[in-house]
């Protein structure tokens, strides 16, 4: 999300394709839906894309929520399975979306091994600690 060259949001990889501004809203739906599913009232909602700085505190402040239910102890709507199986698989999918789009648009991100990153419980907004280990 962070550090997007200008344009970015509307970068097409080919017509008819999703642009990374849809494939952001998406996203945000979709923890929204999470949410919605976690507290036991399932809800959808369709929005349409923002700027991309925007739509980055956006989706940054829907996977806050959705982090703060979830370690809140409260009762969840559905098993944690469904709850991955559902809209956070979905996520991932389109989260390796746009890291691709961001390679295609000749502003790729480098990547990371998570194995080694330093991952907090709790801390899911844009500030990050900066990386341990990346690799192109």
């Amino acid at each position: 999300m962070r550090d997007a060259p200008p344009g970015f949001s509307t970068f097409a990889a080919s017509p008819g394709s999703r642009t990374p501004g849809q494939i952001q809203a998406h996203l945000c739906d979709l923890f929204d839906w999470a949410l919605s599913i976690a507290r036991g009232q399932q809800a959808w909602r369709d929005t349409v894309p923002l700027a991309w700085d925007q739509g980055t505190v956006r989706f940054f402040k829907a996977l806050e929520a959705l982090d703060s239910y979830l370690g809140s102890g409260a009762a969840l709507g559905c098993t944690p399975e469904k709850l991955f199986q559902g809209p956070i698989a979905d996520a991932l999918t389109h989260i390796g979306q746009i890291a691709m789009l961001r390679r295609m648009a000749g502003a790729p991100i480098r990547g990371e091994n998570y194995f080694v990153a330093e991952i907090s419980a709790g801390r899911v907004g844009v500030q990050q600690p900066a990386p341990r280990r990346e690799f192109d």
